[in-house]
């Protein structure tokens, strides 16, 4: 364990123990990522999602935009639709950041999860496939509707519908994550009685993806596409439409309340974006170091970055240092737009039945791997006045729900002492 709690009123030390001890801290990474961005990209930052024509070829050109939807990408084809009837070749380009899809550290097994979803600059529906799930007549297969409908997918249902729980297979959809393909295997066992479930999957190759939904959405609007390849590089192109994203203060929003992965790492590397630079990871970590040095005033030797969102184990830190990034941010111009990203106890995200009778009183940011939980933020306390904390504990076996509880009563403790 890594804990340090301090009176920013006071800058006196309540308490601390090992707090230069450096440990993983999982999704409390996202603290640096997301202050990082605040201010070297700025609250009112947009992306841009951009269609162009070049003779009888479109170019969809990805901006980094980590909350792209279907229907703004079929708002963005219709308005295509209007104008061209044939298009010869579709080219996909997330030329503006790296092709390189999975963060340093992290594990090769993630698989098919949410949360492992590839890093694009044309990224959609998190890069995730939504399956939501019913029971269907008794012996038969669930029954399995998908969300985009499309092509790009394949499904084998090999469920079953069952009547009752004994010797119970486990529910179950994977992708053949190994294969690199996009085939979707549905196995195990669903109760006759069972609600409407949903699941998120990821995808393989986010930029096809995107670029096979787009000529989709086309095609339902009468533009037929020929071909879809990859492509960069264009010059001399007309513009046919831009979607411009919500601000970055929205987006980081959703980042910390989601703890969304691909979120932290399309910050992380839409920061190294210049007029040279593609974006990347290694640039990216080292403007959020050098963002921790020269604002924050910490010794980055002390602090080992490998991603933005934390799901690497090579990343490394202590509460010191978090302590001293939320102090830093407590007194910055972007403190009000800072509180904002942060969820409250209680609050629908990662704090959602955790800290719920202190809601207005907690601003905090979890962070969870697998024998990794954290819990790092501000504490509005009427004795010693606004509290920063942080609370890494690493390194046991089994449930994280004890730690979870040991955090939460550490908080309670600094607000009614």
């Amino acid at each position: 364990m890594s804990i340090k709690i301090v009176s920013l009123q006071s800058a006196q030390t309540l308490y601390a123990l090992n707090s230069q001890k450096l440990l993983m801290p999982a999704s409390n990474n996202k603290l640096y990522t997301c202050a990082a961005a605040l201010e070297n990209l700025g609250p009112n930052y947009r992306f841009k999602t951009s269609i162009h024509q070049q003779g009888s070829n479109l170019i969809l050109r990805g901006g980094g935009d980590p909350d792209l939807t279907i229907n703004q990408l079929d708002s963005l084809a219709r308005t295509v639709a209007k104008k061209i009837n044939l298009v010869d070749t579709l080219f996909v380009d997330e030329s503006l950041l790296d092709s390189l899809y999975y963060g340093q550290g992290w594990m090769w097994d993630e698989g098919a999860w949410w949360y492992a979803a590839p890093i694009s600059a044309l990224s959609l529906n998190d890069n995730c496939i939504d399956f939501y799930v019913d029971p269907g007549k008794l012996g038969q297969p669930a029954k399995v509707t998908i969300f985009p409908q499309t092509e790009y997918v394949q499904l084998v249902n090999q469920s079953t519908t069952v009547n009752d729980t004994i010797d119970f297979d486990k529910f179950k959809i994977d992708r053949n994550w190994s294969g690199r393909t996009n085939l979707f295997t549905i196995s195990g066992e669903i109760l006759d009685t069972a609600k409407t479930d949903t699941f998120y999957r990821n995808i393989h190759d986010a930029a096809s993806f995107t670029g096979i939904i787009f000529s989709e959405l086309l095609e339902e609007h009468g533009t037929t596409v020929k071909n879809i390849l990859p492509g960069k590089g264009f010059i001399n192109l007309d513009t046919l439409v831009v979607h411009i994203s919500d601000s970055l203060l929205l987006t980081a929003h959703n980042l910390m309340h989601e703890s969304d992965n691909l979120t932290a790492e399309l910050f992380t590397k839409t920061m190294a974006v210049s007029d040279t630079t593609t974006g990347n990871w290694k640039d990216g970590l080292r403007i959020i170091k050098t963002f921790l040095a020269d604002s924050a005033g910490m010794d980055t030797s002390l602090l080992r970055l490998a991603d933005g969102s934390g799901v690497s184990r090579y990343t490394l830190t202590s509460a010191d240092q978090i302590i001293e990034l939320l102090t830093y941010m407590h007194g910055s111009s972007n403190k009000d737009d800072f509180m904002f990203t942060l969820p409250g106890g209680g609050s629908d995200s990662t704090l959602k039945n955790r800290l719920e009778s202190v809601h207005s009183k907690v601003k905090a940011k979890t962070g969870g791997l697998s024998g990794v939980s954290c819990l790092s933020g501000y504490i509005f306390s009427e004795k010693y006045g606004p509290v920063a904390f942080s609370m890494l504990m690493n390194g046991y076996i089994g449930n994280a729900v004890p730690f979870k509880n040991l955090q939460d009563e550490i908080v309670a403790a600094i607000l009614y002492d």
